[in-house]
């Protein structure tokens, strides 16, 4: 039988109803317990929980989210509770169960504050019952492959993330449970759980690192719902004297604290995020962390709201969830900087609750509620029913992603990420290009790489991690091998590899102690928006410095994509710039020849995992190489000498457990030379009808490209397009100010300007 939506909320409001009566005696004597206790008093507190319940039936997605998780813990509470010994890594039996379970619970507890049934509070209980009388039997994790094993999961941020949301769950029903109940949970469980994550195992508690911020929003939640200051504090500035150096390195790769020492909650603030709410680990574990970040920023506004956490630097909390939206594409996904698993989004659970969170305690900004709509569900708080309530009355307004820079950096100044965007006959062009700091363990060695999207869609890719995060049979979930022989290597990216080696000799403490620095960034004309950083560290002797605009003309159908990239170095060297296309080879102006037999590229830094497929020169000093991805046409046209060589190849070498994907790839060379030029055209044209089997303007709309000149202070070239136009750019290579004047005289023609560069646009 089909029922519409009003029918199913009628049905689901007289349930409510029907429970509420049956238990009514039950109930206000619970409420009296529960002010009496003042609790819940994190996430949800007494008086929102009133709140909540005058406005059921009033706002449509908040009662959808409702019962759908009604429905669900129901089912779990029918399947009845299990907490089995651990044993396994992720993905594995018990790992999984013990995940559900936290999951559960917590779900639970705010079904029983909304709801006032106390089949969720008796759920609840008997669950943490069983867990109090396991935990003080249980050692560390029988898997020894963390540098910080937990007990009930194979590492300790998995213990963390169990704490967090189960101390939500106690919390809702704290009021409910006897003293005697209580005490004998905080004392075999609760406060035992608190110590083992912190005093315990400093080593994963007193660090700036997304592993670390889990685990003191641990111990400060349940800090808070106990009223233990000691826990709270400990959470909110770290262990001291915790015996363990400031530079000292965990076999994870990342340092245990910041240079000044300083750990907890409010350093994991005031470190990895930069002014603008760019989180330097990249947009895959921002968003991990940013539900530990908010839920505890919202219980401490609860709790303690002396502190005005939200206005902590700056608000650099509200200021991250809108980063982090920003550092997604047309579909929510988020790009994979650094470690990060493509397909990722802001439909996650974690940015649920950071976009209620930010709305309701930011400056309940409306664009927040298309994001909300778009997630289709709330958090079941306060701040969940305010978001569904302005849904419901239509407040929202677009988030529209615009072209942004985000700062790099506890103060900014650390490089950063520079996103443009265009849109142009409803196609959406993205080219996304990182001049960061590493960004602890999890950074890769790509300074100055890029990435392009169209539609949503990678054309030019950052290949992400090599993880399948919680499928076992793929090393029980956990980071494989080939993360750090390939993924995290300089040639798994788009940007240059010199000597067939990485960026800092893939050396992750000496890159960390460098970043690139943003040479300009302009998005002011919407035509020509341009970002430009230098890189002088990767490598010894070397200084790199790339340019690249996302270009449109009116007289072409679609906007392109210049790329020069210039590196000055003290002795002669070999050049390697991959471009990581998806898609079918169509054609190409290169002399290829194909290999009838493969090998990988080279031996070791990434390159023994490239088949060598094909390799080629150009005929002339101007090549193409067009390609067909979704029905797309793309090309690359390029300005080289007589003596590059190109190489197709595609990811797959040296990798017996087949855990890369084998994706294509175009690499430009240059060799035994001081000083290179590469100056490409990245251009996305035409369209192939599979139906019709028409191939329209599959041809690229670049003659030639030109250099012009290129010296230290100056680097110009004029592209030739089929129509006949020429557009002529130029680089001041040493000075980036908005106003200084330049003239300067090529070939007999005189070009003037103010600014770091010219475009005859």
């Amino acid at each position: 039988m089909l029922y519409n939506y009003k029918t199913l909320i009628i049905i689901f409001m007289l349930s409510l109803i029907s429970c509420n009566e049956s238990q009514h005696k039950k109930d206000n004597n619970r409420e009296n317990k529960v002010n009496t206790f003042k609790h819940p008093n994190v996430a949800l507190t007494v008086k929102g929980v009133q709140e909540i319940r005058k406005q059921l039936g009033k706002a449509p997605l908040f009662d959808e989210t409702l019962a759908k998780t009604k429905e669900e813990v129901d089912k779990a509470i029918i399947k009845g509770i299990n907490v089995p010994i651990p044993k396994d890594m992720a993905g594995g039996y018990t790992h999984t169960q013990h995940k559900k379970n936290y999951v559960m619970m917590h779900k639970a507890g705010m079904l029983f504050q909304i709801l006032n049934d106390d089949t969720y509070a008796i759920y609840i209980k008997d669950m943490l019952m069983k867990y109090a009388e396991l935990y003080p039997n249980l050692q560390r994790h029988p898997q020894e492959r963390s540098y910080a094993r937990g007990k009930i999961f194979w590492q300790c941020l998995n213990d963390a993330n169990w704490l967090v949301y189960t101390s939500q769950a106690y919390d809702c029903i704290y009021g409910w449970l006897s003293k005697e109940d209580r005490d004998f949970l905080e004392k075999n469980l609760f406060k035992p759980f608190a110590d083992f994550l912190s005093v315990e195992t400093p080593q994963f508690f007193n660090r700036i690192h997304n592993h670390s911020t889990w685990g003191c929003v641990a111990v400060g939640m349940i800090g808070l719902v106990m009223d233990d200051e000691v826990l709270v504090n400990r959470a909110l500035y770290g262990i001291e004297n915790d015996g363990i150096a400031t530079d000292a390195k965990d076999n994870d790769g990342g340092f245990i604290k910041n240079k000044e020492g300083k750990s907890g909650f409010l350093a994991n603030l005031d470190s990895p995020f930069s002014p603008d709410g760019y989180y330097t680990e990249g947009p895959y574990y921002q968003r991990y962390a940013m539900y530990p970040f908010l839920i505890f920023a919202q219980a401490l506004q609860n709790k303690k709201p002396e502190l005005d956490i939200f206005k902590y630097k700056d608000g650099v909390l509200i200021k991250s969830v809108d980063a982090i939206i920003n550092l997604s594409d047309e579909d929510g996904e988020f790009f994979p900087l650094n470690d990060g698993q493509k397909g990722m989004s802001y439909h996650t659970e974690s940015l649920v609750s950071a976009v209620d969170i930010a709305y309701f305690y930011g400056d309940q900004d409306r664009k927040l509620l298309s994001i909300a709509k778009a997630q289709n569900k709330v958090q079941l708080d306060e701040a969940g029913m305010a978001v569904a309530t302005a849904i419901y009355n239509d407040q929202e307004l677009p988030f529209e992603k615009k072209s942004i820079e985000l700062r790099d950096g506890a103060k900014g100044d650390k490089g950063g990420v520079g996103i443009l965007r265009t849109s142009i006959n409803d196609q959406k062009l993205t080219l996304v290009m990182k001049y960061s700091a590493h960004g602890l363990s999890h950074g890769h060695f790509d300074k100055l790489s890029f990435s392009f999207y169209e539609n949503g869609e990678e054309v030019i890719q950052d290949y992400g991690l090599v993880r399948y995060v919680n499928v076992e049979q793929k090393n029980g979930g956990g980071y494989l091998k080939e993360n750090k022989t390939w993924a995290k290597q300089t040639i798994a990216h788009n940007t240059i590899a010199i000597n067939e080696e990485s960026q800092y000799k893939g050396k992750y403490k000496e890159s960390s102690k460098h970043h690139s620095d943003k040479y300009f960034f302009n998005v002011s004309n919407p035509k020509f928006q341009i970002v430009s950083a230098k890189e002088n560290n990767a490598y010894k002797g070397t200084k790199m410095h790339r340019t690249m605009a996302l270009v449109s003309d009116e007289d072409l159908a679609k906007p392109f994509i210049i790329d020069v990239y210039r590196v000055n170095s003290d002795q002669k060297h070999k050049y390697d710039l991959p471009y990581y296309y998806f898609g079918q080879y169509i054609s190409s102006t290169i002399d290829f020849k194909k290999f009838t037999s493969l090998s990988p590229l080279g031996d070791s830094n990434g390159y023994q995992h490239l088949w060598k497929e094909a390799q080629g020169k150009s005929k002339e000093q101007f090549s193409q190489f067009t390609w067909l991805h979704h029905k797309t046409f793309y090309s690359l046209s390029s300005a080289n000498t007589s003596n590059d060589t190109f190489i197709l190849g595609s990811i797959g070498a040296n990798d017996p457990s087949f855990n890369l994907r084998n994706d294509p790839v175009i690499i430009q060379r240059k060799e035994n030379t001081s000083t290179v030029l590469y100056v490409n055209i990245l251009e996305s044209h035409g369209i192939y009808n599979p139906v019709t089997e028409a191939a329209l303007n599959s041809y690229s709309e670049i003659k030639n490209i030109e250099v012009l000149l290129d010296t230290e202070e100056y680097t110009s070239v004029e592209i030739h397009f089929k129509n006949g136009t020429k557009k002529v750019f130029i680089v001041s290579n040493q000075n980036a100010s908005d106003i200084a004047n330049h003239k300067l005289n090529i070939n007999n023609t005189d070009y003037q300007w103010s600014g770091p560069y010219y475009f005859n646009n």
